[in-house]
């Protein structure tokens, strides 16, 4: 399963940005898709996660109402909606994939390289 972002840049405080992921072959592979980030010398923490099986969704506390997580399964997408961006956003923000639902843990076996965002 091969996982690439888009979408990261540089946002001034208070507005939005949208992430994508594409997934790639494998749809089973990928019943549960998620993005993470990390900040520079802090731990890569879950932000938000879909899980097919339910379409349930997981949020970070620090992210609800503003970030909303989505799929488009004609496109074999998923998007990050940020809307509202905070200084404290600032990370490499990654798509991960596994066949479980894992919620926020980190435990994913399918990682993207991560694209870049900036709030600033």
């Amino acid at each position: 399963v091969q996982l690439v972002e888009s979408g990261g840049g540089l946002v001034q405080p208070g507005g939005s940005l949208t992430l994508s992921c594409a997934a790639g072959r494998y749809t089973y592979k990928r019943n549960c898709m998620g993005w993470f980030r990390q900040a520079p010398g802090k731990d890569r923490e879950g932000v938000a996660v879909l899980w097919i099986g339910g379409a349930t969704t997981y949020y970070a506390s620090s992210v609800k109402g503003r970030f909303t997580i989505t799929r488009d399964y004609d496109k074999d997408l998923v998007y990050l909606q940020m809307n509202n961006l905070k200084p404290e956003d600032t990370g490499m923000y990654y798509c991960a994939a596994d066949q479980y639902n894992l919620g926020l843990a980190r435990s994913y076996t399918y990682w993207g390289q991560g694209t870049q965002v900036t709030v600033s």
